[in-house]
């Protein structure tokens, strides 16, 4: 206990920690504060300190999941918030690898697991998007949009800024009727369906999680547009022909580095002189980074966060003009929190579908990515580019004025009328 006490006692200093040991003695960390009630924390067994304190970006999450770390007072989002709260970004190195051969072995980890061949792309997407439809009913809106969202006003419930986010997006592709989209890794469909529905567009779907796109296609079909809006089972390295435009919500995140020049350059191959590409993405504050080890390893295997350098200097190589960033900060921590709360609420049929480890690793890591959007150094990055500065009108006005016309058509009764009967 005394690595883990030393490691406490300097980093908590806002908020009270209260540890109880295996053998009944009790820690105290921080400081009792009358608007936050403190959090205490049992350890089961001997051997759980140390397995915390010898890496604990690992070991926080593998101890709790495994039963050795026990909530008896608050929760896990209260434990993660409370270390991450005194451990923010601008501390950069608070919970780093400590020492120069530890820092570099992490580093390197990091970087292989990025190595994304198709066949392992198609491996780490199923991980992840290929757990039991039920999960994601629970914890998602109903469009089952597994992306931040935006809020307008954080009262807004999940599902207004969910919808929000799609209109958000969907104004800064200055579409017409009639045009082609490719949206890449297109989740379970509703970003697809939203263009079509309010632009008349063409779109084509691909993701590499055969049940996304099983239900993709139960969608479009249930809405009678399988002849404009289509999904396919396929590596965006695989996808032929010219777009107008290109979408990708989620994806980057998922592509690993050594494949971001190849990225690029297919994507300025698909996109058409006059096109225009968007990019919705998790993101570093800092410079380029690495994924933590408990991420790759239960959540996200092959997954890397960038940093806004890495998205725009392969933009620069490929030719293609970057012309809109916008950074929203804390947009996924909301809903996160939500997702969280939701999560937490359905208990008992997550252990049913899996079992309680499942759900106390699913829980963590919600709670472990709130923290890092609230208090830590990521971000949402949205850009914009095209290959050509003629594209796009010449102010950013037209994002605003069709954003707000989204939002208004949206609100209209007759617009209800039709969504329902789709």
């Amino acid at each position: 206990m005394w690595l883990l006490n030393k490691m406490l006692r300097k980093l908590v200093t806002r908020g009270e920690l209260i540890v109880n040991d295996h053998d009944g003695k009790e820690y105290r960390y921080g400081h009792a504060s009358p608007d936050r009630n403190p959090v205490r924390v049992r350890l089961t067994d001997k051997g759980a300190a140390f397995h915390i304190a010898k890496d604990p970006r690992v070991g926080a999450g593998e101890a709790y999941m495994d039963g050795r770390l026990v909530i008896e007072e608050g929760d896990v989002r209260d434990l993660v918030l409370l270390i991450r709260e005194n451990a923010p970004w601008e501390r950069q190195g608070a919970l780093e690898p400590k020492g120069p051969i530890r820092q570099a072995i992490h580093a390197a980890a990091g970087k292989l697991d990025q190595v994304n061949w198709k066949s392992r792309s198609r491996r780490n997407a199923e991980h992840t998007y290929n757990l039991t439809r039920r999960l994601y009913e629970l914890f998602l809106d109903e469009d089952r949009q597994y992306t931040c969202a935006y809020y307008r006003d954080t009262n807004d419930s999940l599902e207004q800024a969910q919808l929000d986010k799609k209109a958000h997006i969907a104004a800064k592709l200055a579409l017409k009727p009639g045009m082609k989209v490719l949206d890449i890794g297109c989740g379970w469909g509703g970003l697809a369906l939203y263009l079509h529905r309010h632009y008349d567009v063409d779109v084509l779907g691909v993701a590499l999680a055969p049940d996304q796109i099983e239900f993709c296609r139960e969608r479009a079909a249930e809405a009678g547009v399988t002849d404009r809006v289509k999904f396919e089972l396929m590596d965006y390295r695989d996808v032929q022909g010219e777009f107008d435009r290109i979408t990708s919500v989620g994806l980057i995140e998922h592509l690993g580095t050594p494949h971001y020049p190849g990225f690029f350059a297919h994507m300025r191959r698909l996109l058409k002189p006059d096109g225009v590409m968007f990019s919705h993405c998790c993101g570093r504050m800092g410079g380029p980074g690495v994924t933590d080890k408990w991420t790759r390893k239960y959540i996200f295997p092959g997954g890397y966060i960038p940093s806004l350098s890495e998205l725009v200097s392969e933009a620069e190589r490929n030719r293609l003009i970057v012309t809109d960033v916008e950074a929203l900060r804390f947009h996924y921590a909301h809903t996160l929190e939500e997702w969280y709360h939701r999560t937490t609420a359905a208990k008992d049929e997550i252990i049913a579908l899996y079992d309680e480890r499942f759900f106390r690793m699913w829980q963590f890591y919600l709670a472990g990515a709130e923290a890092a959007f609230r208090y830590g150094g990521l971000v949402n990055w949205q850009l914009q580019y095209v290959r050509r500065r003629d594209a796009i009108p010449m102010t950013r006005d037209f994002m605003f004025e069709e954003e707000r016309r989204l939002f208004e058509a949206e609100q209209a009764p007759e617009w209800h009328i039709k969504a329902a009967a789709e």
